[in-house]
């Protein structure tokens, strides 16, 4: 009987020791999780998207201009059967204007236009487009592009570019489908 008494009191220590590791788990993966979280939120504390909610919460529908004295609004509200006909380009890359070392912009895109009838006058000046959009894009540098400003205000002056070139209507608006830079 003492025997079985000895073997009790040694087994006490063993089960308080394994539940109390399993607590001290759960409180550091607890604090992980936590810790993973703030990382998160601090990394994606960026300006412009903190601005952009404000302005969302505050005004769901309101257009913003994308540069002065432009007839263009960009409107993140739109819904997509306001969407008029797209016109897909074929993929561009090019290398960035840079003083340090090679940076490269590999960009497709896709052009709204105002009415279909606008296409066949784009088939027909397809070299000119691609040369004015390469000519645009290898006059920026990194940093001019790299923001969500940069990116609307190459969109501008593309637009404004092809725009003058065109006859048969107008291009309302340049959707990216793709942009990397490396």
């Amino acid at each position: 009987m003492a025997e079985e008494i000895e073997s009790t009191e040694e087994t006490k220590p063993a089960k308080s020791n394994n539940l109390l590791m399993m607590i001290i788990i759960i409180i550091l993966f607890f604090i992980i999780i936590i810790g993973g979280v703030v990382v998160f939120l601090l990394m994606s504390d960026d300006p412009e998207v903190t601005q952009n909610t404000k302005q969302v919460q505050e005004k769901p529908r309101s257009k913003r201009s994308v540069s002065k004295g432009s007839n263009y609004t960009y409107d993140d509200s739109r819904d997509l059967s306001d969407i008029g006909v797209l016109y897909p380009l074929d993929t561009f890359t090019v290398n960035l204007k840079s003083d340090a070392g090679h940076r490269y912009l590999k960009v497709t895109m896709s052009l709204e236009l105002e009415g279909e009838e606008l296409s066949v006058e784009l088939d027909a000046k397809t070299a000119v487009l691609r040369d004015r959009i390469i000519r645009i894009l290898t006059s920026k540098t990194l940093e001019e592009i790299s923001s969500k400003k940069g990116k609307q205000k190459i969109s501008q002056q593309i637009m404004d570019t092809l725009n003058a070139m065109i006859s048969d209507g107008k291009i309302k608006g340049i959707y990216f489908t793709e942009f990397v830079i490396q």
